[in-house]
């Protein structure tokens, strides 16, 4: 991190009048009680928004420190914007290095994207860049760096686009609820400790006791404690920039309809979000809206957004609460009918388990794997190139009705939805076990879009997943996908190394996409981790279902072992990012350009 000058930092406090403080520095959505907008509420949009990033000092939870700022907080300011406008905002870089801007989620030329290296040469020290774009949607937004980890040193911030048609729900009160993961330490120190060692940040692995359950994990160099890279061993979890102990609040009056617009700005963490003792109405995913589906709580992957509606009829308060998936911590904030008042906290669940749903065999136990002595490590799963009709492979008795599978290169490519099929029916993993970038193989892939979750499978609530959204209109290109495009996420969790296929961006940087196919695009996940994946430029439609009516997301989380096929109207010629939006797996190599071009005369 670049440590902040005493002339710029006085330079900064004399120019701006910003005292010192964690409450001080906060944008006016972020403070206690602060509505982003109401009913009867004015708002104004300026013709030009400036934007000046910069280093500075605040205070969080009370401890002093720098950040990367937009205008001189954490959360940046709140971006406003209107459907059918054409925004102006001028990003001037105050820090010593390049930075830029990312508006994550929306639809716009290719220059105007953000991504240094890919649609632009970035933001020089000193300089002003101007991005200007015709505003095509509306819902809820963020926009953070693509510079280096400078979005985990707080360079972030919410995005609201207004539509021109009136909203098809009502709400009384609307707040905006941005989640993050926040450390006191150098982001590239965290990163040199988990090349090191990958296991630094944790303290929850199992112990000596568990060394005889454990046994068949480490016999393949794998822990069933492996939830999260980064935990709450250095990561400090923060709502609207604020830590759980001040307790962000925000107001109602009881009966009032209450809009959260819950965006993940975290740079590593899935968080599980509950307001206990009141439903919740999911009415947008991604910007979008969606067809409300009333749920007790939800997983949100990093660089996901949520709008939900709550209803609380009573004069007491109630917790936000969202717990970090691997369960190491927690942000938490307030819903009360007025300021100072808190509710208790709900009962911390206990960490979850990897099981071996997680590497494609969920039909099996580790106790009935004859047949596969020589798989430890699972590297390349030697061994296997002659899986044809599934010989000598004793123990799968979840595959009854396979034999006759062939298991070419684009096997787990097969169509889950094709006659016969359950779209839950796994599909053997193709021979192609991408080298040295790939420490794991699984089994089996398959759809887990009616999943809730790790860790929220026996909950008793009802938790959202991505087979309940359905869009609240009909898509607007009802096409069958013409190609297939399959991409695996894979990586070496032993070396700390994070590509598409086994190759780092480094080693293979593009896919190439045909400007007006409908293009089904198959992630599958080698891997033992969720990863957000996530497309810029254009929609992404998971199949999960919803036929005419499948929801259209920016970022998709993609569960250990799935096979999850999106289709996409290819319609943003131009060379756009594709990555994983966990910082460090982006950083390291999990990251691709999309060209979208002409489809060549002959081409298939």
């Amino acid at each position: 991190m670049n440590l902040l000058s005493r002339r710029n930092f006085l330079r900064f406090t004399a120019g701006s009048g910003v005292a010192i403080g964690l409450n001080n520095l906060l944008p006016a959505y972020a403070q206690q009680g602060s509505l982003v907008s109401g009913r009867d509420s004015s708002i104004n949009y300026p013709d030009v928004i400036d934007l000046q990033v910069q280093e500075t000092a605040i205070k969080i939870g009370g401890r002093e420190t720098k950040a990367l700022t937009n205008n001189g907080s954490v959360p940046g300011p709140l971006v406003r914007l209107k459907e059918g406008q054409m925004a102006t905002l001028k990003v001037t870089n105050q820090l010593a290095e390049d930075t830029s801007i990312h508006w994550h989620g929306l639809l716009l030329p290719p220059d105007m994207d953000g991504v240094p290296g890919v649609s632009f040469a970035g933001i020089k020290p000193g300089e002003t860049f101007t991005y200007q774009f015709p505003v095509k949607q509306n819902g809820t937004y963020w926009y953070h760096s693509h510079s280096g980890l400078q979005e985990q040193e707080g360079h972030f911030g919410p995005i609201i686009i207004d539509p021109i048609e009136p909203e098809p729900f009502e709400y009384d009160q609307d707040y905006v609820v941005m989640l993050s993961d926040w450390t006191f330490d150098d982001p590239h120190d965290i990163l040199a400790n988990l090349k090191k060692m990958p296991a630094y940040y944790n303290y929850q692995r199992r112990t000596a006791a568990n060394l005889a359950q454990d046994s068949d994990w480490r016999r393949m160099r794998m822990d069933p404690a492996d939830i999260a890279d980064v935990t709450g061993a250095t990561y400090t979890y923060l709502m609207n920039g604020i830590v759980p102990d001040s307790n962000w609040t925000g107001l109602f009056k009881p009966g009032d309809k209450v809009r959260l617009r819950i965006v993940n700005a975290s740079a590593m963490t899935l968080f599980d979000v509950r307001i206990p003792g009141l439903k919740m109405r999911v009415v947008q995913a991604d910007g979008q809206n969606v067809q409300p589906v009333e749920v007790d709580e939800f997983r949100i992957g990093t660089a996901e957004t949520y709008d939900v509606i709550v209803e609380p009829q009573d004069e007491q308060a109630y917790t936000i609460f969202a717990e970090t998936m691997d369960r190491s911590g927690y942000a938490r904030g307030t819903l009360a009918v007025r300021e100072g008042l808190s509710a208790p906290l709900p009962e911390r669940r206990d960490r979850p388990l990897r099981t071996m749903a997680d590497m494609g065999m969920s039909d099996m136990n580790m106790s009935g794997m004859e047949g596969m002595e020589g798989m430890e490590g699972m590297e390349g799963m030697e061994g296997m190139e002659g899986m044809e009709g599934m010989e000598g492979m004793e123990g799968m008795e979840g595959m009854e009705g396979m034999e006759g599978m062939e298991t070419g290169s684009n096997a787990s490519g097969m169509r889950a939805d094709m006659p016969g099929m359950s779209s839950n029916a796994g599909v053997p993993h193709g021979p192609d076990n991408h080298g040295l970038g790939n420490a794991t193989v699984p089994m089996m892939v398959k759809s887990r879009l009616d999943e809730p979750g790790l860790g929220l499978e026996n909950t008793g609530t009802r938790v959202l997943t991505y087979a309940d959204l359905r869009s609240l209109n009909p898509g607007y290109d009802q096409r069958e996908p013409e190609r297939d495009l399959e991409v695996h996420i894979t990586g070496n969790m032993e070396r700390y190394m994070w590509s598409f296929d086994g190759k780092k961006y480094s080693e293979e940087k593009e896919l190439t996409f045909y400007n007006g196919e409908r293009l089904r695009l198959i992630f599958v996940n080698d891997t033992m981790m969720e990863h957000p994946i996530h497309l810029h430029g254009m929609w992404m439609e998971p199949e999960n279902g919803g036929g005419q009516y499948k929801p259209r997301k920016h970022t998709m989380v993609v569960k250990p072992a799935e096979r999850l096929p999106v289709a996409i109207n290819v319609d943003a010629p131009g060379r756009w990012a594709f990555h994983c939006h966990l910082l460090y797996h982006m950083e390291l190599g999990m990251f691709r350009t999309v060209a979208v071009i002409d489809r060549p005369m002959g081409a298939s």
